[in-house]
């Protein structure tokens, strides 16, 4: 997808988030707070002096894309979500319909031993999800897997609500969903609307599971220079 958007005369700063780079794993589960994974992106920015910037996250990044749109919106011209609705609209979907089925398997990444159930039959619970093999090579370095599930230790237990509460955005935005998501359902992509303050564009991909970048990178990468034209 990278190679699109860069035809597209767009220029792209793609970086590991704390936990996936060997040289930025902390071993604290705090460490993985959501105020920490956002004071990182904006720390990135400031390090290649970039003002200002598109703004794009799919899954957790978007998540974290979500929190940085509501807390820098002078930092950003415009933000692309994928798969993931806005924070509130996810724990609105939570109280109705099967969000809240599609959400059960976090239940299982925050318990103690988790990795242990998460490598066992050569990570067939993640496979189950669609990762890839390849994909699954850098989960096995050491320290790695608990990095990745300190993402949901840090923000998925205890008082989740006010971890997790994130303010509605007003910057222009695009949400990229796939109706062949089984994590992130329908109710919570079409409730992120009403967290949105600015210019808003809905795009539902058909047929695509959750892996949009990956599966539907021709797509991603049309919404992504759309919304950075309208800027």
């Amino acid at each position: 997808m990278v190679p699109r958007l860069h035809e597209s005369g767009l220029r792209t700063i793609v970086f590991e988030q704390r936990g996936y780079s060997a040289g930025a794993r902390p071993t604290a589960v705090e460490d993985y707070s959501i105020d920490n994974l956002v004071a990182d992106a904006i720390g990135i920015l400031d390090a290649f002096d970039v003002p200002y910037a598109l703004l794009v996250g799919h899954d957790w990044g978007g998540l974290v894309a979500w929190h940085l749109a509501a807390r820098y919106p002078d930092r950003f011209t415009g933000l692309v979500a994928v798969s993931t609705g806005h924070p509130s609209a996810g724990r609105d979907a939570l109280t109705s319909g099967d969000q809240r089925q599609r959400s059960s398997y976090i239940k299982t990444f925050v318990q103690p031993g988790a990795e242990d159930n998460i490598v066992a039959d050569n990570f067939a619970a993640l496979r189950r999800f669609g990762v890839t093999a390849e994909e699954l090579e850098p989960l096995k370095a050491p320290g790695a897997l608990t990095a990745a599930l300190n993402w949901y230790r840090a923000n998925f237990t205890g008082d989740v609500k006010t971890k997790m509460s994130c303010r509605p955005v007003e910057i222009p935005t695009t949400l990229v969903w796939s109706d062949n998501d089984p994590a992130l359902g329908r109710e919570q992509a079409l409730a992120t609307s009403r967290y949105v303050y600015g210019e808003y564009r809905f795009c539902e991909l058909p047929g695509v599971d959750h892996w949009i970048p990956q599966h539907a990178a021709p797509a991603l990468a049309s919404e992504i220079a759309l919304r950075s034209a309208v800027f």
